[in-house]
Formats: structure tokens, C-alpha cells, sequence
């Protein structure tokens, strides 16, 4: 049951699966009762998906896919800490992904918060801050580039997460300059049930 999937065409079989759930004709692969007794000892997902916690972004339900299939990790604006790199690490080094997947939405409430904060200088209480605080540089490098609208700087930190992905981990940098794994970057629209790619990584 090994996925021997290369970052190209791992990225296909998430395109075609998110194809599917926009036109409305999905599959709902890989779950059914005998895909979970297959599961029991072993698990060879064929891509890691780190994306918002949004509850409108489901990553087996946009991308038409089951049990097994994705090892997925989310966090409110997709923000990146200790546990999430080491997550991120666990699906290169253990399970041997060939694709790491940035998904960011359109309309994110992190990303709105951020905005906020940079614009009227005060910052949100309790943890929030912590989130906001590391949104706080995409925000900021876009709007150096002149885009001011949410949907623009949900974009440009989807495309700095994938990014500092690359920059902060041996372990993926390596995955990446060996050919092993790709990292996409996606933004998520919501009304159309769309990931559109933003920025790649790696070989695709």
C-alpha cells in the first residue's frame, strides 16, 4: 500500500480531486470500512497538508479524498511554530510525502485580524496576539507591494509560509534540493470550492 507518488504527480491527484468537488462530481474515495481495517498498522499518505482551521476548509472534503490519504495539519492563518514544523518533519523523515501543501483561504479571519492590528497599531488580547504577530510580516511585505486587500495578503502569506518552510527546516530543504518533495502554495476560494496554486517549490 506504499504511495510511490512523485511531487508531480501528487500534485496532479490533488487538482483532479479538487476539480471533482468543484463540478459536483466527487468520488468520496477510500472510506469505507475495509480502506479503515487496511489503515490499522500502517499509513502511507501521499501529501501533507497544512492549512487554516478554518471549518470551511476541509482538506479531505475539498480535495475529494479519504482515510489515508493526507496527513493534515492545521492551525487559525496556517501559522507555523514548533509543533508544526515538527509535524511537518514527521511527514518527510517517517512517512516520506513527496508533497507539502500551503493552504491558505480567502476572507481569513487571521489574516483580517492582522490587518487590523497593523493598520490601528492595537493588538488583540490573549493568544490571538501570538497569531497576529507571526501574520504580521505576509501583511507587511504586502503591503509594500501595494495590495492592501485581505484576499491579496492571504495570498502573500501563503506564499511567505511555504517559504519559511523551506528556510527554517533542514529537513524539508533537503527533501526539496534531493528532488523528494515539492512544496505548493494554495489560496482556497471559498464560493467556488477552488485551490488555486500561488507558488511551488521544488520540482513539480
Amino acid at each position: 500500500m506504499t504511495t510511490y507518488l512523485t511531487p508531480a504527480l501528487a500534485w496532479r491527484r490533488l487538482r483532479e480531486g479538487n476539480e471533482r468537488f468543484v463540478s459536483g462530481d466527487t468520488l468520496h474515495p477510500n472510506q469505507d470500512a475495509s480502506r479503515r481495517h487496511s489503515l490499522v498498522e500502517d499509513q502511507h499518505p501521499f501529501a501533507v497538508i497544512f492549512g487554516c482551521s478554518d471549518s470551511r476548509l476541509a482538506a479531505e472534503i475539498i480535495f475529494d479524498l479519504g482515510l489515508g490519504d493526507v496527513f493534515v495539519i492545521r492551525t487559525a492563518g496556517q501559522v507555523i511554530d514548533d509543533a508544526v514544523l515538527g509535524s511537518l518533519e514527521y511527514s518527510i523523515s517517517q512517512l516520506h510525502v513527496p508533497l507539502i501543501v500551503i493552504l491558505g483561504h480567502d476572507s481569513c479571519g487571521a489574516v483580517t485580524a492582522t490587518k487590523a492590528a497593523v493598520e490601528t497599531g492595537e493588538m488583540p488580547a490573549g493568544f490571538i496576539r501570538s497569531l497576529v504577530e507571526r501574520i504580521t510580516p505576509s501583511v507587511l511585505a504586502a503591503t509594500r507591494n501595494e495590495q492592501t486587500d485581505v484576499n491579496e495578503m492571504v495570498v502573500e502569506h501563503v506564499k511567505q509560509t511555504a517559504r519559511r518552510l523551506a528556510d527554517s527546516s533542514r529537513v524539508i530543504s533537503a527533501a526539496i534540493e534531493e528532488g523528494r518533495t515539492a512544496v505548493v502554495g494554495l489560496s482556497y476560494k471559498l464560493d467556488e470550492g477552488r485551490a488555486e496554486l500561488v507558488s511551488g517549490i521544488g520540482e513539480l
